[in-house]
């Protein structure tokens, strides 16, 4: 269970972070829409809040989120995961999603999330952490770049949808 943190921000405002619960899941789903929209990829966004359910809250968690808020209301999130690394023979973290609202960007909440994640991986003895950014995000990357993420332009990420997967595991 994460810790609530409480950061100054600009002197007036405070913000939050906590571990999300069940009872977040619509919060949740707002803001994968949020993001989805912001990377232009809302076409693609089918996720549920059943889904969300069962997927982070059911028997078998697959990820955890951090809800950040600012004065009490809703400012962003944060959903991560464990990896593995072979070649240092320990646990990694996996940051999904990152997402702050757009009003309340440039104020220190993505940094706090991207904190509290940290301290996480820090705690469970990862390895590493590791995430995606989009080539065309500008601010995305200078922003990870600021807090000392190295972009791996040698690497390319690879996916196989879940047609791809059926195919794949058919023998195609």
């Amino acid at each position: 269970m994460v810790t609530i943190i409480s950061l100054a921000m600009r002197m007036t405002q405070a913000i939050t972070i906590q571990a999300a619960t069940e009872a977040d899941v619509p919060l949740i789903l707002a803001f994968i829409r949020g993001l989805a929209e912001y990377e232009k990829l809302a076409d693609r966004m089918v996720a549920s809040e059943d889904d969300l359910r069962r997927t982070l809250f059911g028997a078998r968690p697959y990820a955890e989120v951090l809800i950040a808020r600012v004065d009490g209301a809703p400012a962003g999130y944060a959903l991560f995961f464990h990896s593995y690394s072979t070649f240092l023979a320990r646990p990694g973290m996996y940051l999904e999603d990152l997402f702050v609202v757009p009003k309340l960007r440039a104020r220190g909440v993505g940094k706090a999330l991207l904190r509290e994640v940290a301290k996480i991986a820090q705690q469970r003895d990862c390895g590493r952490m590791e995430w995606s950014v989009l080539d065309w995000n500008e601010s995305a990357i200078g922003f990870y770049r600021r807090v000392g993420a190295d972009i791996m332009d040698d690497w390319r990420m690879c996916r196989l949808s879940a047609d791809g997967i059926d195919k794949l595991a058919a023998g195609g």
